[in-house]
């Protein structure tokens, strides 16, 4: 996938200074925006050449006015971030949203996807969050001519917004081996020996640059959820697991991870340090070292991008892949390793 060279929202984000769902908000002259921001906002998009879509944009974009938000859950911290932000783009943009969790299931995953055409029926676009077709369901997708975009997908053919995965879980695994810790474990999203996934890709490469390897007994596989990562942990200390420092990939299963730990009679940091990617709310009210990444603006943006598909549908179209940044966030979690 290739980046386009058309002006986005993000990139009056990034000359103005300001996040990216407060950008959507002052372009399309809403509440709750300082004048200040308004200015600094209109600067940027006037020497950039920006416009935001039309509130009309649904007359132009379909005949429904209707768009489907779909996440793999609707429970999770992440997906409620996301949702919660596109949901204010496409509303102000002159769209109802539709919104549909699989509930991590698979019976329901199988029927969503059986039933697209109907659901062309009924919206104009989709916004997927975090969801990994197969090739059978890529095609499905690609058969009910829906406009599409995406959140944290890879290699797909629609516009998609994210964060390098495999450089947050770098920047998270190299400040565990700054301070020291060499036995390193990792709860990882899926079975890494089955799935090379992004995250479990950068723990494995900053390994690597220290010549280290991935113990396999120091490797977990988990749900993004502090129930599994609490059993994850537990998991790793009941076969006799020592590390010194754990990298969990998401904070609530760093959270779970903590909260295990906690009840093995173990201290956080000063037995074992734990760094998580996120910045969850929680985590500074807890204290966790983590990797921040801005998920409100993931689902601004691809909104945002989904509304200015819908606008100009009928023009031929290039793909692009948007990652924003992420930040290490250093708290009360992980120390040297003593």
């Amino acid at each position: 996938m290739v980046r386009s060279d058309r002006v986005t929202i993000q990139d009056v984000a990034v000359l103005s200074g300001l996040s990216i769902c407060t950008v959507s908000r002052a372009l399309r002259k809403l509440p709750n925006v300082s004048e200040k921001a308004q200015m600094r906002v209109a600067e940027a998009a006037s020497k950039l050449g920006y416009k935001a879509s039309a509130a009309a944009s649904r007359l132009a974009g379909g005949n429904t006015g209707s768009v489907a938000i779909v996440a793999r859950t609707a429970t999770s911290w992440f997906f409620a971030q996301a949702v919660e932000a596109a949901e204010e783009v496409l509303g102000d943009s002159g769209y109802d949203t539709v919104l549909i969790s699989l509930r991590n299931k698979a019976s329901v995953r199988r029927q969503f996807f059986g039933n697209l055409e109907n659901l062309a029926q009924r919206v104009d676009g989709l916004l997927l969050l975090n969801i990994d077709p197969s090739p059978e369901e890529m095609e499905a997708l690609e058969a009910c001519g829906l406009a599409v975009a995406s959140v944290g997908m890879r290699n797909v053919p629609w516009d998609n917004v994210g964060i390098d995965d495999e450089h947050a879980a770098w920047q998270a695994t190299q400040h565990l081996l700054d301070l020291g810790h060499w036995d390193l474990a990792v709860l990882s999203s899926a079975e890494p020996v089955l799935n090379d996934v992004p995250r479990f890709r950068g723990f494995r490469r900053a390994l690597d640059e220290h010549h280290l390897t991935v113990h396999p007994d120091l490797v977990v596989s988990c749900d993004p959820s502090i129930d599994d990562g609490r059993r994850a942990m537990a998991e790793l200390i009941t076969r006799g697991a020592r590390p010194t420092a754990v990298f969990a990939h998401c904070d609530e299963a760093a959270f779970g991870a903590m909260t295990a730990l906690r009840e093995y009679g173990l201290s956080v940091p000063k037995n074992v340090s734990v760094i998580g990617i996120d910045n969850h709310p929680m985590s500074g009210f807890l204290g966790l070292s983590t990797v921040a990444q801005p998920v409100a603006d993931q689902g601004a943006f691809a909104a945002n991008l989904l509304c200015e598909r819908l606008l100009n549908n009928e023009t031929p179209h290039q793909p692009s892949n948007h990652l924003l940044d992420t930040k290490l966030i250093e708290r009360k979690t992980t120390r040297h390793k003593r």
